[in-house]
């Protein structure tokens, strides 16, 4: 009797779980958390993934500005800053990344994506002029290229205005500046063209680990 009667329980729980779709709903949504959570929170208090490797600081002004600019004109839509750990990725780009390399980026860049060539480990493999041609005219160094021109960049001067608000949010969420380089930034990108930011921020670009 006992045994008919947990046949008859355990039944009739599959069948309320499987015939309510309200039910399986929540079931689903608690699973996928939890097994979310056990992924991901270990993570905040590993070191590999919460502090910066060695030669990874913070972005000056310049370089800060130049990444926004960066995000703004949607470069990432066609070029990753991911090279992930396969031979033949490691060959053509150097070495794969790593978490340390981006406590400091606010959305990190990652991604697959491969429209363009990576751009990780583009620091200091060109010249800043080669990149103002690239920008400029890109087929003017690269004749296959379909990237579009950004000539309009060399033409716009930065707000000084603008920077110590952006270091001032950043620093909230956990980037090391200090009252001084927040104080001083505007004085650094005074006079300086949104090209210059662009190309400061591509030369310091996965220089870390090279």
């Amino acid at each position: 009797m006992s045994n008919s009667h947990n046949n008859t329980s355990t039944g009739f729980t599959h069948e309320k779980v499987e015939t309510s779709n309200f039910l399986m709903i929540v079931l689903i949504l608690l699973v996928v958390a939890v097994g979310g959570l056990v992924e991901i929170v270990p993570l905040f208090f590993q070191k590999s993934t919460t502090e910066a490797v060695q030669g990874v600081k913070p972005y000056t002004a310049v370089q800060l500005i130049g990444r926004d600019i960066y995000l703004r004109e949607g470069c990432y839509n066609c070029h990753s800053q991911m090279i992930r750990p396969f031979r033949a990725e490691t060959l053509r780009y150097g070495h794969y990344s790593v978490a340390g390399e981006f406590v400091y980026d606010h959305p990190f860049q990652w991604g697959s994506k491969r429209t363009g060539p990576d751009l990780h480990r583009v620091g200091g493999k060109y010249s800043d002029e080669w990149h103002r041609i690239h920008l400029n005219n890109p087929r003017d160094v690269v004749p296959e290229s379909n990237m579009p021109a950004y000539s309009w960049l060399e033409k716009t001067q930065i707000d000084p205005s603008i920077v110590a608000p952006r270091m001032k949010a950043l620093r909230i969420v956990g980037v090391p500046y200090t009252d001084e380089e927040i104080a001083g930034a505007a004085d650094q990108v005074k006079g300086k063209t949104e090209m210059d930011a662009v190309v400061a921020y591509l030369q310091v670009l996965g220089r870390a680990l090279r």
